[in-house]
């Protein structure tokens, strides 16, 4: 059996990681217009006291997205 690839939701506050691709065809075009693209370096800033939405750094900015959304984030292994 093989393991599933990581995915930016389940990494922990002040891990990284790198951007691999996508699961969902539709959410990939508005998370790269964000700039989460294939190649880049993804680090998780921290999580609403919820849970939901996370704060991650990528490009130089800060960028708030849902869990839902950076599940479909894949990374590198």
């Amino acid at each position: 059996m093989q393991d599933q690839p990581k995915n930016v939701a389940q990494l922990a506050k002040g891990e990284s990681g790198v951007i691999a691709g996508f699961s969902d065809d539709e959410l990939a075009l508005k998370l790269m217009e964000m700039g989460c693209l294939p190649g880049e370096t993804i680090t998780i800033n921290f999580r609403a006291p919820l849970g939901d939405p996370i704060s991650v750094h990528v490009l130089d900015y800060n960028l708030s997205i849902r869990v839902r959304e950076a599940a479909t984030i894949i990374l590198e292994p």
